[in-house]
């Protein structure tokens, strides 16, 4: 069950900038039974001096951790992925404790992002994932250190690895446990995060052709799109059959509307529907 867990879940920093913070996260994840460390952008020397000093014996974790120019770059090959946040910012997404959410990493290709150490992450890099968690802590003061917050989540995550929930009762209804071996079609798993992002970029080109979505109100809408799509979990077919039809409609507005190359700012690209001037409602 730890093998299963460590090859399933890796941990995503996102711009961080303490190399006493990176080493520590990397003797956490070591302590807990895992393995995958992803930095986005590292704004320090995560394999220099003072990042070893912390990591002790987990120093295979810092030369192994992979390093991306992105977020959804760090999320490739995931099909599941949790972000941290620690304000009270409002989000269309509802924070739940790590003991509620966390679980679910269990069951498939997942990843579990963790922002900068002064400002956490954006509106926009917590669009990217499906479910949030804020970690309790009192109101004196809020915000986690950053290996802190790391360290409660993998604790939290050994802990179920290593004491899985006892199984329901006789009589009561026996959900499948997770890791429980099935067949399943290549269409019906799960769509990975990168097909989901390839199908929003494509939703968004095509809406704010159609003049649906106005580049001032783009993101908040598509946002909202995210999170319908969030809580239904798309599969490869799914996700295939709302891409086809995006393909179908494009081809319907080129062939009734011939307009040509499409210009790079999208200014008037259907002329004959110009977009309304009233403001939208968020």
């Amino acid at each position: 069950m730890i093998s299963t867990a460590a090859a399933n879940i890796r941990i995503i920093l996102v711009e961080p900038a303490g190399p006493l913070n990176v080493g520590s996260v990397a003797r956490v994840l070591k302590n807990m039974g895992l393995h995958q460390l992803v930095l986005v952008n590292p704004q320090c020397d995560y394999l220099g001096t003072e990042a070893r000093l912390m990591a002790v014996r987990a120093a295979d974790i810092l030369e192994n951790a992979r390093v991306v120019e992105s977020l959804p770059a760090a999320l490739v090959g995931c099909t599941r992925a949790i972000a941290t946040t620690g304000d009270d910012r409002p989000l269309a997404t509802k924070p739940e404790a790590p003991a509620d959410a966390l679980p679910w990493l269990l069951e498939a290709p997942s990843a579990l992002i963790f922002g900068r150490e002064d400002c956490g992450l954006t509106n926009a890099e917590l669009n990217y994932a499906q479910r949030l968690i804020r970690i309790p802590s009192s109101d004196a003061y809020t915000s986690l250190n950053l290996a802190q917050a790391v360290a409660v989540c993998c604790y939290e995550l050994y802990k179920l690895v290593v004491n899985p929930p006892l199984p329901p009762p006789w009589g009561e209804k026996k959900e499948t446990p997770p890791n429980f071996p099935q067949a399943v079609k290549k269409e019906d798993a799960s769509a990975s995060l990168e097909n989901l992002e390839g199908y929003y970029q494509q939703l968004e080109t095509l809406l704010l052709k159609v003049g649906y979505l106005h580049p001032h109100t783009a993101a908040s809408r598509m946002a909202k799109f995210r999170h319908l799509y969030n809580r239904a979990y798309p599969s490869v077919g799914e996700v295939a059959m709302l891409r086809g039809i995006l393909r179908q409609v494009e081809w319907a507005i080129r062939k009734t509307h011939p307009i040509g190359p499409v210009s790079d700012s999208l200014d008037q690209a259907l002329p004959d529907y110009p977009a309304q001037k009233a403001s939208e409602p968020d």
